[in-house]
């Protein structure tokens, strides 16, 4: 099976090095960039092959677009008669739908919308799958075993998509944030750096495993670790007297409204 990928940032790169790693022949993933120095670098660190798009697409069963949403209608234009008739067109653009890419693709074109998150770098991303109108469950499944690859995967109607792109598309930035708020903590406490960056890096990898394989609510696991009258609890008082918890509702909503407005307005 031949994949053309169009785009090799990070999203497009950490996918192609996912496929090599699950055992798809490098010969047959095709790699394309806006910057052919990109593309043939990629290429050469995975053993791919670097080729024009239209030239990719035209031999490719899965099409996989990894561009940024302001340069997708113009990728489009520049491949949408190259693309074989039963091909899959996964696209990894947020905000743009499954829509926008059928009405500019040859008619009855199999278009599959994903969000995945940064964690791919690591296999351990988190990927939301939406099929087009023309999907048939077989190519979903398709889309489903590429995104595995490289983590986690559900498959949701795409009226929901603005909400995934906030909650884990977004999500390991937010992370990331109270991460190094912590860690300054500790520094601000007097612990060296270094000991409080692997003080938190590994509370926040134990704490997520626990809610993973303990399936207990969030909830019940806080109020396991806070004892009344304890350090838990003051700390907890101090966030909910700075309303931190509606912080966070507020910043995720904004990120769903943004994910929206990256969507191209109709035809």
């Amino acid at each position: 099976m031949t994949i053309a990928l169009l785009g090799a940032g990070v999203m497009g790169s950490t996918l192609l090095a996912a496929l090599v790693r699950s055992g798809h022949d490098p010969q047959d993933l095709l790699v394309s960039d806006t910057s052919a120095e990109r593309a043939e670098e990629v290429s050469r660190r995975h053993g791919s092959r670097a080729v024009p798009a239209a030239e990719a697409v035209a031999a490719a069963d899965i099409v996989l677009v990894a561009v940024k949403p302001q340069d997708m209608a113009a990728l489009v234009e520049e491949v949408r008669d190259a693309v074989r008739p039963g091909a899959l067109v996964v696209s990894i653009a947020a905000g743009i739908s499954t829509d926008f890419l059928e009405r500019r693709l040859p008619a009855g074109t199999s278009v599959v919308r994903v969000m995945p998150n940064t964690p791919a770098l690591v296999d351990q991303g988190m990927s939301a799958l939406s099929p087009g109108h023309h999907c048939s469950e077989e190519q979903l499944e398709l889309a489903r075993g590429l995104m595995a690859s490289v983590g986690r995967v559900v498959v949701l109607d795409e009226s929901h998509q603005d909400a995934v792109t906030a909650i884990s598309g977004s999500g390991p930035a937010y992370i990331f944030y109270v991460v190094e708020a912590m860690i300054e903590a500790g520094v601000l406490l007097g612990l060296p750096r270094d000991t409080s960056t692997e003080l938190v890096v590994q509370t926040l990898y134990g704490a997520a495993t626990m809610i993973r394989e303990t399936g207990t609510h969030p909830t019940v696991l806080r109020e396991q670790v806070s004892s009344p009258g304890g350090t838990s609890v003051a700390a907890l008082r101090a966030l909910e007297d700075h309303k931190v918890r509606a912080a966070f509702l507020t910043a995720i909503e904004a990120a769903a409204v943004r994910s929206r407005q990256l969507s191209p307005p109709p035809d």
